[in-house]
C-alpha cells in the first residue's frame, strides 16, 4: 500500500541534511509552509542553499531560517523590501550569498528542471549583468541567454489538500512556486491542511500528481479538528 503520509513536520523534514539544497514554495507570505520550514530550523541543520521568491518577510519561514543563521546561499527574485532585515544585515554582514533570478526567468529554469531540459534560452537579462559571461544567442533576429535549469535536494510546498499517494489541490493564489517545484526537486515534502481519503479528490482539480510528491504531512489550520 502506498502511503507517502507523515504524523509531523519534524518526520517529514528528518533527513534534510547540512549543505542540502531545498527550495521553499510561496510568493510573500502566500503559500509559506511555515511549519515545514520551523521543522527544518529545530532539526539544526545549517549552510542550506535556499531557493525561493525572495529573501523573508518579517521572523517567520525563510526570513527565521536566515535569522537563525542557516543559510549559506539564497537564490531569488525579490531579496529585498521593507521588512527582509534579517537578510539585509546577514548580507550586509558578508555571511549569506544571493543570486539574483529574474522571476521569470526562476520560475522558467524550475520548470526546466522539472521537465528534464539541459538548458533554456530565455531575452531575460540579455544586454544586462545578469549576462556577463553566459553564451547568448540571436535567435529569428530577437537575443537570447542561455541559463541552466535549478534543482534541488528538497522542495518544501504547501497545499490545501492532499491524500496519502500525495497528489494535491491548492488553494488559489497560495498555489505559486508550489507545483513546478515539487518536479523541480529530487524530494518534496507537502503540508496540507488536510489529508482526505482517495478518491476525495477531483482528478480534474489535482495540480500536482503524486508521482512528484514523496512526502505529505497534515497542518490543520488553526480551530480546524485533524482528520481520524
Amino acid at each position: 500500500m502506498i502511503d507517502k503520509s507523515y504524523n509531523s513536520a519534524r518526520a517529514a523534514v528528518a533527513d534534510i541534511f547540512d549543505g542540502a539544497s531545498v527550495m521553499i514554495g510561496g510568493f510573500g507570505t502566500a503559500g509559506m509552509p511555515d511549519e515545514l520550514i520551523d521543522a527544518l530550523i529545530a532539526r539544526g541543520v545549517g549552510n542550506l542553499t535556499i531557493i525561493n521568491n525572495n529573501a523573508g518577510n518579517g521572523e517567520q519561514g525563510v526570513a527565521a531560517l536566515i535569522r537563525e543563521g542557516r543559510v549559506k546561499k539564497i537564490i531569488c527574485s525579490f531579496p529585498r523590501q521593507s521588512d527582509s532585515h534579517h537578510f539585509d544585515a546577514r548580507y550586509r554582514a558578508g555571511e549569506v550569498e544571493l543570486e539574483l533570478v529574474p522571476q521569470g526567468n526562476l520560475a522558467a529554469r524550475i520548470q526546466a528542471a522539472g521537465a528534464g531540459l539541459g538548458a533554456i534560452f530565455t531575452p531575460t537579462g540579455f544586454g544586462t549583468a545578469l549576462a556577463d559571461g553566459k553564451e547568448t544567442r540571436s535567435i529569428n533576429g530577437r537575443d537570447y541567454v542561455l541559463e541552466y535549469p535549478i534543482q534541488a535536494d528538497f522542495a518544501l510546498i504547501k497545499a490545501h489538500r492532499g491524500d496519502r499517494w500525495g497528489n494535491l489541490v491548492f488553494r488559489k493564489t497560495a498555489r505559486n512556486f508550489g507545483p513546478i517545484m515539487a518536479m523541480a526537486a529530487k524530494t518534496s515534502i507537502a503540508q496540507v491542511s488536510e489529508i482526505v481519503e482517495l478518491g476525495a479528490l477531483d482528478p480534474e482539480v489535482i495540480v500536482t500528481p503524486g508521482i512528484f510528491v514523496q512526502r505529505v504531512v497534515e497542518v490543520p489550520i488553526a480551530g480546524q479538528a485533524r482528520a481520524a
